[in-house]
């Protein structure tokens, strides 16, 4: 779904003014410590780690789960929090104008042993990549200063599991 309901309210009486809001973030991990990313229609074809707005009355977990069913028809298994980002690097203009800051709760998940599968609408493509692969795609303003964070909790969260038995 590109714009809920109760945004697409809240646009209608205040237009394209400026927006702060409450977003989560999906770092999915394979088991060879490879991110999930999906290249964003609506975003001009950027890649990102799936993620949205957090709807009203909306926990975050449960927002970040929702999210990345939607868009990718995948389950996930939140892990840990790996961070709550906002400033300059997470603000930006639609293609049809209207501005937003984000203000971003980063969750490390992993899978349920499903397949990404593409929305079509939001998202039209996905695929796991490795840390220094991620240079090599488009990506929003943040993924810089934040991708780092969240293959380093995904490396630091290998080291306290538990071996197999």
């Amino acid at each position: 779904m590109p714009i809920s309901e109760f945004l697409a309210g809240v646009r209608s009486r205040i237009g394209n003014a400026l927006l702060i809001l409450p977003s989560v973030t999906a770092f999915v991990f394979d088991d060879h410590g490879r991110m999930l990313v999906a290249r964003h229609k609506e975003l001009g074809g950027l890649w990102s780690p799936p993620g949205g707005i957090v709807e009203p009355d909306e926990p975050p977990a449960e927002a970040v789960v929702r999210e990345v069913r939607e868009e990718l028809g995948l389950g996930i298994r939140i892990r840990g929090l790996i961070g709550a980002y906002g400033g300059p690097l997470f603000r930006s203009t639609y293609p049809n104008g209207d501005q937003v800051c984000f203000v971003m709760t980063g969750y490390g998940c992993d899978t349920d042993g499903g397949t990404p599968a593409p929305d079509g609408v939001e998202i039209d493509e996905a695929r796991w990549v490795t840390e220094a692969e991620t240079a090599q795609l488009r990506m929003p303003t943040w993924a810089p200063a934040v991708l780092p964070e969240s293959f380093a909790w995904w490396r630091a969260s290998q080291q306290t599991r538990s071996p197999a038995a």
